[in-house]
């Protein structure tokens, strides 16, 4: 590397193809954009050139960052140097269940807001619950199979019934959805109140009784939501919504 680097000016290797440009390339070279380095843009732009590249580097990745003649490394080695947080691929989170919450909350609201004039509405909140359904439902229909096979740890009814834990999230969607719109509460009110109730026992029992660290299945196979209270909040939700609708004045 050049002795006219300074601290403040980097060097980025990157792959960029006509059907190829790597994304962790164009990430690396904007989070050294907004810490103030100038970047000299280095494009690897055949498969050869990038071989090549990695051969003469002894590297297995690109892209790779150069700073001050040192070699940094790849776009997780950067946000180390830079003294930033690196994300645990394994790391449990509820972000994923927060964020359908907050969605489903401000659909709910908007909707109220344009139906009503008010935001603040009891419709308001039973849509929140039903659109929080549809959307939890939605994203377990992406991979039914993995969801199945997660939902199978920890599920009583499943456990006994295999079938039943790909069954789940068609019989939670079609709950939600004939939820939001008050239609056949003949068959919406007991299918929720019934694998809400399903479910809520199930997460007390794995998570409270056996003292189990599991991940929860509710916003997919892939989720890396810990099975706990959020959980059991979902499922509770089904069942208060249940009962209200049986038990509403209209």
């Amino acid at each position: 590397m050049s002795k006219q680097d300074t601290p403040k000016t980097a060097k980025l290797y990157r792959m960029v193809m006509d059907k190829h440009i790597c994304p962790f390339g164009l990430k690396a070279r904007h989070l050294l954009q907004s810490h103030g380095f100038t970047v000299d843009d280095h494009h690897l732009s055949t498969r050869e050139e990038t071989e090549a590249f990695k051969t003469q580097h002894d590297v297995k990745t690109t892209p790779q960052i150069f700073i001050g003649g040192e070699r940094i490394g790849g776009y997780e080695d950067l946000r180390r140097h830079l003294g930033l947080k690196i994300q645990d691929p394994d790391a449990v989170s509820y972000q994923p269940v927060l964020a359908v919450f907050a969605i489903a909350a401000g659909l709910a609201l908007a909707v109220s807001w344009m139906v009503f004039g008010s935001p603040l509405t009891v419709r308001a909140a039973e849509w929140f619950v039903a659109f929080s359904m549809a959307i939890l439902a939605m994203l377990k229909l992406q991979d039914v199979n993995k969801f199945a096979t997660m939902f199978l740890g920890y599920d009583l009814l499943a456990r006994r019934w295999v079938p039943y834990a790909r069954i789940y999230p068609f019989a939670e969607a079609t709950a939600g959805i004939l939820m939001a719109g008050h239609l056949l509460p003949w068959l919406s009110i007991p299918l929720a109140l019934f694998i809400g109730t399903v479910g809520a026992i199930s997460v007390y029992y794995a998570v409270y009784v056996q003292k189990r660290e599991l991940k929860c299945a509710c916003v997919g196979g892939s989720g890396r939501v810990p099975l706990g209270f959020v959980s059991l909040t979902e499922n509770l939700f089904m069942i208060a919504m249940a009962l209200w609708m049986l038990f509403a004045p209209y």
